[in-house]
């Protein structure tokens, strides 16, 4: 039986207050260290998707990001009807992270926004977008097994997040989602090239269901959407 709405909403929001709360709050933490190794941020970005993706995916499928719940709808495994509360609870949870971080831990490193290296936004794009579609790529493989993905096998989307923070991090900060980009960009006042991480995410994640077999296969399913369905 699927959960009632407010509770996989709360769900949602809760996650992702943790999500942008630890990867972010790391950034800062160590903005005020003078720096840390690349290696440590991506580990905080793996425990910060990991932690919410293990306490929630039974209840709400641990969303925790908008282009993963488009994403989803379009390929037919979350009802459209509630896409709007979803988003809306991801990016409240993502607000509550950040003023979070701001109260705890001060504004330094922009709140731990995601800023383009260079202003290079040609570069900030083809990153962003190429991991954004392996991360829903991950989230659509878990999908596609259905009741056959072990738990530890949810440890997939936390991964990717942590490759992608080690591997373009110090490039475009990286983003992956709308919700972790806009909570700590509107809070600091710094957007700079938001546009841009905006349309790579969501045309990644878009992508991810068109380009990839698990997508088309999920599309193409009779199998009835479902609200838990997630990671």
């Amino acid at each position: 039986m699927t959960p009632a709405l407010g509770r996989r909403l709360l769900a949602e929001a809760v996650g992702t207050s943790l999500l942008v709360g630890i990867g972010t709050g790391a950034i800062v933490a160590a903005a005020g260290r003078g720096g840390v190794p690349q290696i440590e941020l991506a580990l905080a970005w793996f425990v910060a998707v990991a932690v919410p993706i293990l306490l929630f995916a039974r209840l709400s499928g641990a969303h925790l990001n908008p282009v993963v719940t488009l994403a989803l709808a379009v390929a037919r495994r979350f009802p459209g009807r509630e896409v709007l509360p979803y988003v809306a609870a991801q990016f409240v949870g993502a607000f509550a992270g950040s003023l979070a971080v701001l109260g705890l831990l001060g504004d330094g490193a922009h709140l731990g926004a995601t800023l383009p290296a260079g202003d290079d936004l040609g570069r900030t794009f083809v990153l962003e977008f190429v991991f954004t579609l392996a991360l829903v790529g991950s989230v659509l493989v878990l999908v596609a097994r259905g009741s056959a993905v072990r738990r530890w096998e949810l440890l997939a989307p936390p991964f990717v997040v942590a490759v992608s923070t080690f591997l373009i991090g110090p490039y475009t900060g990286s983003s992956l989602n709308p919700a972790r980009t806009l909570a700590p960009g509107l809070l600091s006042g710094d957007l700079t090239g938001v546009g841009v991480y905006l349309l790579a995410a969501v045309t990644g994640a878009l992508s991810a269901v068109v380009l990839l077999p698990q997508g088309r296969a999920l599309a193409r399913s009779p199998q009835p959407s479902r609200a838990d369905d997630g990671p």
